[in-house]
C-alpha cells in the first residue's frame, strides 16, 4: 500500500480510525531509529513522554531499554523502534489486546512490509500476543525464539516499565533475564548479517533527536 516509511508517517499522523485517538492524546506516534535495520523493537503503547515528543520509548523506560541494549552492542539509532499502539492510552494503562490487534493490524504490518527486518524483539504481553498470538504469556514464552506470520524470527522480553516496577531480588533477576534476550537477538541479528553495525560510537540522545518534533506537537496538539 505505501511504498515508503515517510509516506506512511504521513498517512499515520492523520489516523483518527479508533477510540484511543479521543482519550486525551496529542494524536499518533511515530518510530525512531532507521528504516533499513535488520532489527526491529516491538513495544505496547506510547506513555506520557512518548505522548510529547511523537516516538516510541524515549522516557523513562526507554532510557533503561537504552542501558539494557548499549551492555550487548546495540544502539537506538542503528536499529528501529515501533508500538503495536500508536497512540497513548488515557492515564498510561497498558492497551488491551483488541486494540493492538486493530492499531498493528492496520500500520505495524505495514511498517513491517516496507522495513523488512530479520529480527524482531517483542516487549511485553500485547506485542508477544500480537506476534505470537492470544495464548502467548510473557512469563513462559519471553527468551523463546517463535515465527510470526512475516515470516521473521521473534524473540520476546519484559518491557522496561515493568523493570521499573520492580525492586530487590526480582529486579536483578528480571534484568539478567532482559540481558540474555537482548544478547540472544544482537547475536542472531549478527549471524543473519555479519557486516551490519548494531552499535554507535556513543549511546544516542533521543530526547534531544526528537525535541524538534515534540516542539511541533505541543503547537500542533491532537
Amino acid at each position: 500500500m505505501y511504498t515508503n516509511i515517510a509516506e506512511l508517517e504521513k498517512e499515520l499522523a492523520l489516523c483518527r480510525q479508533c477510540a484511543l485517538c479521543r482519550e486525551g492524546n496529542r494524536g499518533p506516534t511515530s518510530y525512531n531509529g532507521i528504516a533499513d535495520s535488520p532489527l526491529i523493537i516491538v513495544g505496547e503503547g506510547p506513555g506520557g513522554v512518548e505522548d510529547e515528543y511523537g516516538v516510541p520509548l524515549v522516557g523513562p523506560s526507554g532510557q533503561l531499554l537504552d542501558k539494557a541494549l548499549w551492555s550487548v552492542g546495540i544502539t537506538r539509532d542503528s536499529i528501529y523502534t515501533t508500538n503495536i499502539v500508536k497512540c497513548r492510552p488515557k492515564g498510561n494503562r497498558t492497551p488491551t489486546v483488541e486494540e493492538g490487534r486493530f492499531c498493528a493490524g492496520h500500520w505495524l504490518d505495514e511498517e513491517l512490509a516496507l522495513v523488512r527486518p530479520k529480527v524482531i524483539i517483542a516487549l511485553g504481553s500485547v506485542a508477544l500476543k500480537y506476534l505470537y498470538g492470544d495464548n502467548g504469556r510473557i512469563t513462559k514464552d519471553r527468551g523463546r525464539w517463535f515465527d510470526t506470520k512475516y515470516g521473521l524470527p521473534a524473540i520476546a522480553t519484559y518491557h522496561p516499565a515493568y523493570l521499573l516496577r520492580l525492586t530487590g531480588q526480582d529486579l536483578v533477576k528480571a534484568k539478567w533475564e532482559v540481558y540474555y534476550d537482548l544478547k540472544a537477538a544482537a547475536e542472531k541479528c549478527n549471524e543473519l548479517m555479519p557486516d551490519y553495525v548494531l552499535k554507535a560510537e556513543a549511546p544516542a540522545n533521543l530526547l534531544e533527536i526528537y525535541s524538534p518534533r515534540k516542539k511541533q506537537r505541543l503547537v500542533n496538539p491532537n
